[in-house]
């Protein structure tokens, strides 16, 4: 069952560093299994909604979703954006 990797940018506090963690994150996302759905600020928000960067990244399952998260490659971009950004981040099953 496919699973969605959710993540929402709440602050931003040094582009340089989103920068740098995206240019090694898509790759090492892309190379387990996830697909780019989403990358983005929201055109229309309802009920409380934020206009926040959001992305999302269709994995084969929840486990493969976690494996990419855990992935060496990806430690590795998260230590490009080393507190560049708050953001809420989330896997969700597909229905």
């Amino acid at each position: 069952m496919s699973a969605y990797w959710i993540t929402t940018y709440k602050a931003v506090h040094d582009q340089e560093k989103v920068a740098a963690y995206a240019v090694l994150a898509a790759p090492a996302l892309a190379a387990a299994g996830g697909r780019f759905l989403v990358r983005g600020v929201p055109e229309a928000t309802f009920e409380k909604g934020e206009t926040t960067r959001t992305v999302v990244i269709e994995f084969p399952s929840v486990e493969a979703a976690v494996a990419a998260h855990d992935s060496e490659a990806y430690q590795e971009a998260l230590r490009a954006l080393d507190g560049g950004a708050d953001r809420d981040m989330r896997v969700v099953p597909s229905a």
